[in-house]
């Protein structure tokens, strides 16, 4: 399992973090971003999210940040105002040693401590059968895949929805 240390995400990470997103964004297919922000784009996104009351996380090992994972808004309509999506990104070369996992257990129990009531995990790329996984195993469901949807690195791409319930879930009002 993962011994990296999971912390909320500051301004002083946004070089390490613009450089984990920029390799997703170039060789990856979990984002479906073709050119990789700068620097200046990067914490622009991260000051909206924690401004907005998000939460927005690091992983660090030997003091290096080696993922992050933040969860944003679903969509812009104040009814989806409940409902977060997850995004996560890891350091190729810490990819299946449990720091996904870790970061978005933390996700999850902060956007519930938060007041929110789902979370989506929008999964670029069907084939990132390891997303997928660590999605399901913390007790997010399939809840379908749009084929096709996007098109990178010379290919068609399909979108993986997953959905958790938080907290109270829909069981009473906000």
């Amino acid at each position: 399992m993962s011994n990296a240390t999971i912390r909320p995400a500051t301004p002083a990470d946004i070089a390490a973090i613009t450089g984990v997103y920029a390799d997703a964004v170039r060789h990856g297919t979990a984002t479906f971003e073709i050119e990789p922000p700068d620097e200046a784009e990067m914490a622009r996104r991260q000051h909206v999210l924690i401004a907005k009351g998000y939460p927005y996380l690091v992983a660090e090992k030997a003091g290096a940040v080696v993922g992050y994972a933040y969860a944003g808004p679903y969509r812009d309509r104040p009814a989806y105002n409940w409902c977060v999506e997850d995004s996560i990104y890891i350091v190729p070369q810490f990819h299946r040693q449990g720091i996904g996992r870790a970061l978005l257990a933390r996700l999850v129990g902060e956007s519930e401590a938060r007041g929110f009531r789902q979370m989506l995990g929008v999964v670029g790329d069907s084939a990132n059968t390891g997303s997928v996984a660590v999605h399901a195993a913390l007790g997010f469901r399939l809840i379908g895949t749009f084929q096709s949807v996007g098109f990178k690195h010379g290919r068609w791409l399909d979108t993986v929805l997953m959905q958790r319930p938080l907290g109270t879930s829909d069981t009473t009002p906000p």
